[in-house]
């Protein structure tokens, strides 16, 4: 039998060269600086809840690492379970309803986080007289670059009747390093379904930073929580105050959660609003003000920096990934913070 033959004018390195540069073509035509609340539409889904895109490829804004939904569920709506291979984080942006993980009903309010891990059974209900609104931060993209994104449906199964989630078999005792696999994966995956998922506003507390604004995790393994790499932070600036100039070899998206200001990325202005996203691309040189003299503004950051990008940091060394501009952060020193307004 003859062997397939593929026949090329083009060497190996010709066609890798001509991939990579097309990877890079297509990520910088499909960068965003900026996506405004009222450009994202929400539409009903099959899942029962209203759905809008603000940064993925079903909404024609691909991205490489991160994706950017929001939902809402109406009083007395339940939405179909379903599962996926990627971890994403809710952020709850207005009105009272509950999230299902794996059997456990988590009730949440505004400015809550629920962390979504990876293959866990989740659905949403409201039972509330208030349209629940929150906003949805997922590594979809990123389990799709490595060819392990998948997705699955159950409609109104009851959990008790739903698979379990794939497992790593437990090592057994012994120095090779096959049993020492075993064992590293499964103590990773039983820390990975036992982290935290729900993180209550009223149980964090905001602290002055170098930076010149109040900030407080939302998501990350200091909380407890074990994502694959999502971590969300609390920027709040004060009144007609900014944040510290830098930049940093990972994108950060910055989700308005409340008030008004505008971000200078690359020496260009873009002003934004609550419910805007800004996206701050890789080593793009940024930094973020409030343009309200009275009333505080607060950014949710949101990026994958406990995974690929500490692998960039390793790979990467001595090559510097951050880097601020000394000098160009406001004196918060005599500002007397006003009290949280979170919404009811």
């Amino acid at each position: 039998m003859g062997l397939n033959r593929t026949v090329t004018g083009l060497t190996h390195y010709d066609i890798q060269q001509r991939r990579r540069r097309k990877i890079v073509e297509d990520a910088r035509l499909s960068q965003r600086a900026i996506v405004r609340k009222e450009d994202v539409e929400l539409v009903e889904t099959p899942r029962g809840v209203r759905t809008g895109c603000y940064i993925g490829t079903d909404g024609d804004r691909p991205s490489r690492l991160i994706d950017a939904y929001v939902h809402e569920v109406d009083p007395g709506v339940v939405s179909t379970i379903h599962r996926h291979s990627w971890d994403a984080v809710m952020l709850i942006v207005e009105g009272h309803g509950w999230t299902e993980v794996n059997g456990v009903r988590y009730e949440y309010k505004p400015w809550d986080s629920v962390y979504v891990p990876a293959w866990a059974w989740h659905r949403q209900g409201n039972d509330g007289n208030k349209t629940a609104r929150f906003m949805t931060f997922g590594t979809e993209p990123q389990a799709s670059v490595c060819g392990s994104a998948f997705i699955e449906d159950a409609g109104k199964t009851p959990f008790a009747e739903l698979p379990a989630p794939p497992i790593s078999s437990p090592g057994p005792m012994g120095a090779d390093a096959y049993a020492r696999r075993l064992r590293r994966l499964d103590e990773h995956w039983n820390a990975y379904r036992n982290g935290r998922i729900h993180v209550a506003y009223e149980d964090l507390t905001l602290l002055v930073n170098p930076k010149g604004t109040r900030s407080t995790f939302m998501l990350d393994e200091f909380l407890g929580s074990k994502t694959s790499g999502l971590t969300l932070a609390m920027n709040q600036m004060a009144p007609s105050k900014w944040q510290k100039k830098h930049r940093h070899g990972g994108e950060a998206w910055l989700y308005a959660l409340e008030g008004r200001g505008h971000s200078v990325v690359d020496d260009v202005r873009y002003d934004w609003k609550e419910g805007d996203l800004v996206v701050v691309d890789h080593w793009a040189w940024h930094q973020h003000f409030n343009s309200d003299p009275e009333l505080t503004a607060r950014l949710i950051r949101v990026h994958t920096g406990a995974s690929l990008y500490d692998a960039m940091r390793a790979v990467l060394d001595p090559i510097n990934l951050e880097e601020e501009e000394h000098g160009s952060e406001p004196d918060v020193s005599t500002v007397i913070w006003p009290p949280d307004r979170r919404p009811e």
